[in-house]
């Protein structure tokens, strides 16, 4: 009897302890945004060695508190340490250097270390570099004297016994025999910006590093910025002193002035500089790429027009100053600047990207230009290129010509013949990314999808058979497989202009037979796209929202950043924000008549910058459709926005000036019949607080009732500061739970 009682008491002590297990496993706010129970793991940085046998890594050391730069044998495995931590202890220190990034020399003796970084914008770029010479162990600092946490962008010479690099917006170049620096140009600060750019032209051109080697190490060509009479804004810091301080930032808005850029050239070793006479205003035109000709003393220069829809190829020998335009790309709406030159057949050839038929493809164009023929053929975009090995004739890169939501690896012929071979297997069914060895025979592959964290796995190419896997994320995997939620589910909604992508995620305890609220995630811009088969972090905020008994969903309207070719990515223009949330509104009243568990007196849509503008869109354009809305970080007029991107999609204020008007929902904020809470951090320096200072007052004016919250010191992202991210999403779910009830009905 005893025995038979304690088995019904261990029975219910299990039982117990197994609904604890699986409370326990339930996804919670503070584990995605306090705790970091979801962090994944990442793999280097990798840097394929010069003899492209093994590349090199970071890892912990076992004994300091530093890490080693291992090498390994791309073949066999084999592991040596390069670097020891112990090598990269300044005299006088007794901890090793905290290694933020690393460069080698050309010959792969010395080594670069970027360290004690700061943010500038977005990134940090700038630090503390120091030099290693691996024969001596010698260790040196960089522009020692120069004020701590100032150099920028520092690379060696191409001979690998000087080291180029930014300061306080002049470039230097130091002698690592002797370790004394020249100062090459003088006049950067106040508004010149020499080997650097300003805010714009980092964030909308992705330029950062704005000075060249050449390739004889004689010559350095730079970039300098004059923001002179560009407009200035004001951020306000109230937080960190008892007196207000203004933080001003020169930015460009849409049909104000730019900064007047043009391209130099100074001899290495210090002198005057000589500059291109570039046809054109340097204040209506974008410098937008510059690179040395390998092997040569010329440069090639992109300049993108005003308006973003011409973009002049020039050559240009930085001794005589002469340059010849030897293409220029056209297109009716906009162009994008493109990073996959690589020259070919002796410096004859170089591969250019081109939309020109409908599609992204990659040519091979002679050096005059007067030769162009593709590379790539077929009707699918390339969506960035990997490798180019001449040796095997194959170029290697990113496509997916059957489903816009992942990547694989292809390759094609250089000569252009033959059609385009996948290389990733079907077996991995997402996105995969690589980076190659220059002979294009090992890859580090990164594959990923929505319920798969990165795995990290070094392949042989072109057969893609995997040689050892690096990092699986197997602990992550395993966190994630025990909260037993529902996977995204990808489908199509046909919304007669088109079909397009969407994703679904379901409640835990999915009930067919019920009745759901449904939220919408959107982002709708040209910049992005959400609908991806990739890990995207678990998804973790719409799971969570999910769980709480909401089905998620996200929906990427024609214009968003997916390789479906260029009738898709040029539908947007001269609309941004008016047939995106058409597309929006058509697809969400599609999703209702055909998935019968959705409440449709229950339907929210929430976003972030360009989702957060077009939630207000959605919101005001279509107020029978949406009942609840959220914005976060947006923009309520687009004229407030800056230059370079809202000029590219939208055209000249001056040429569209109803388009902008129609496209900014500050301008139908009268509209507005549902709940909607607007969020913004008062330091954001990408889209300003301004743009929701002045939505929050037309509701005021129109009498509209909401929510409001502002986040002090906060940048675009909201992140900064203690408790940040987990009070916001706080603060989100409390909105959503009080104005779009969860769960089925």
């Amino acid at each position: 009897m005893k025995r038979a009682v304690l088995n019904v008491l261990l029975a219910i002590l299990v039982f117990v302890n197994v609904g604890y297990a699986q409370e326990a496993k339930k996804l919670t706010l503070a584990d995605i945004y306090k705790n970091g129970e979801f962090g994944q793991k990442g793999y280097g940085p990798i840097r394929w060695m010069k003899d492209n046998k093994g590349y090199s890594t970071l890892e912990a050391n076992k004994d300091l508190s530093g890490k080693d730069i291992v090498k390994y044998d791309a073949k066999t495995g084999r592991r040596s340490i390069v670097v020891s931590a112990a090598d990269l202890i300044p005299q006088g220190s007794e901890k090793p250097l905290v290694i933020k990034d690393y460069k080698w020399s050309e010959d792969n003796t010395k080594l670069l270390v970027f360290t004690n970084t700061r943010k500038v914008w977005r990134y940090h770029t700038r630090g503390d570099y120091w030099v290693l010479d691996l024969a001596t162990k010698k260790l040196v600092q960089l522009g020692k004297t120069l004020p701590e946490a100032t150099l920028m962008f520092a690379k060696f010479s191409p001979d690998g016994s000087r080291v180029g690099y930014v300061s306080n917006l002049n470039i230097y170049v130091e002698d690592l025999n002797t370790n004394s620096f020249t100062q090459i140009t003088k006049d950067g600060g106040d508004h010149i910006i020499n080997g650097t750019f300003d805010w714009v032209y980092e964030e909308e051109l992705n330029c950062r590093d704005g000075f060249r080697w050449s390739p004889d190490g004689e010559h350095i060509a730079y970039w300098q910025s004059n923001t002179e009479g560009v407009g200035t804004f004001y951020m306000i810091n109230n937080l960190d002193s008892i007196y207000s301080k203004p933080i001003p930032m020169p930015y460009p808005k849409v049909g104000t002035q730019l900064s007047a850029v043009k391209v130099g050239v100074v001899p290495a070793k210090g002198g005057s500089t000589k500059w291109f006479d570039i046809p054109g205003d340097p204040r209506n035109n974008y410098l937008a790429r510059m690179d040395f000709i390998p092997n040569s003393n010329e440069v090639m220069i992109q300049q993108l027009n005003r308006p973003q829809n011409t973009n002049k190829v020039y050559v240009a020998n930085v001794e005589t100053l002469e340059f010849k335009n030897i293409l220029t790309e056209k297109d009716e709406a906009f162009l994008d600047i493109h990073d996959d030159i690589r020259w070919l057949d002796n410096e004859r050839y170089f591969t250019w990207s081109s939309e020109r038929d409908g599609w992204l493809k990659l040519y091979k164009v002679s050096r005059d230009g007067s030769d162009i023929q593709p590379i790539t053929k077929g009707d699918f975009d390339v969506v960035s290129i990997n490798c180019i090995d001449p040796k095997s004739g194959y170029v290697y890169y990113i496509a997916s010509p059957d489903n816009f939501t992942q990547r694989y690896l292809y390759r094609s012929r250089i000569d252009g013949k033959g059609t385009a071979q996948r290389v990733t297997p079907a077996s991995n069914s997402g996105q995969n990314s690589y980076q190659i060895s220059q002979n294009a025979k090992w890859g580090i592959h990164v594959f990923q999808n929505a319920t798969t964290p990165s795995v990290y796995s070094l392949v042989s190419l072109p057969s893609h058979k995997t040689v050892r896997v690096l990092e699986d994320n197997k602990e992550l995997k395993e966190k994630y497989d025990a909260l037993k939620l529902n996977p995204k589910e990808f489908v199509k909604v046909d919304i007669g202009d088109d079909v397009l992508d969407a994703f679904m995620i379901k409640p835990i305890d999915f009930d067919p037979s019920k009745k759901y609220p449904l939220l919408f995630y959107v982002y709708g811009e040209p910049a992005g796209a959400t609908v991806q088969d990739n890990w995207g972090g678990g998804s973790l905020w719409d799971q969570y929202m999910a769980q709480q008994g909401y089905i998620v969903m996200s929906v990427d309207n024609r214009g968003t950043k997916t390789p479906r070719g260029k009738k898709w990515r040029n539908a947007i223009y001269g609309q941004i924000g008016i047939l995106a949330s058409e597309d929006q509104n058509k697809a969400a009243n599609k999703i209702i008549d055909t998935y019968g568990f959705i409440d449709p007196a229950r339907v929210g849509i929430w976003g972030w910058s360009g989702g957060g503008q077009m939630t207000l869109n959605c919101m005001f354009r279509y107020p029978g459709t949406y009942k609840s809305g959220l914005a976060v970080s947006f923009v309520s007029d687009q004229r407030l926005y800056d230059a370079t991107y809202q000029e590219r999609y939208m055209g000249l204020l001056s040429d569209n000036a109803k388009g902008y008007h129609d496209g900014s929902p500050i301008n139908f904020a009268q509209n507005l019949e549902g709940n909607l809470m607007v969020i913004h951090g008062t330091a954001d320096d990408n889209v300003h607080y301004q743009s929701y200072e002045m939505l929050v007052d037309k509701l005021i004016a129109n009498n509209k009732i909401f929510d409001m919250m502002s986040y002090p010191m906060r940048a675009h992202g909201i992140y900064e500061r203690e408790n940040t991210s987990y009070h916001l999403r706080q603060t989100m779910e409390n909105f959503w739970k009080e104005n779009l009830p969860a769960g089925g009905k």
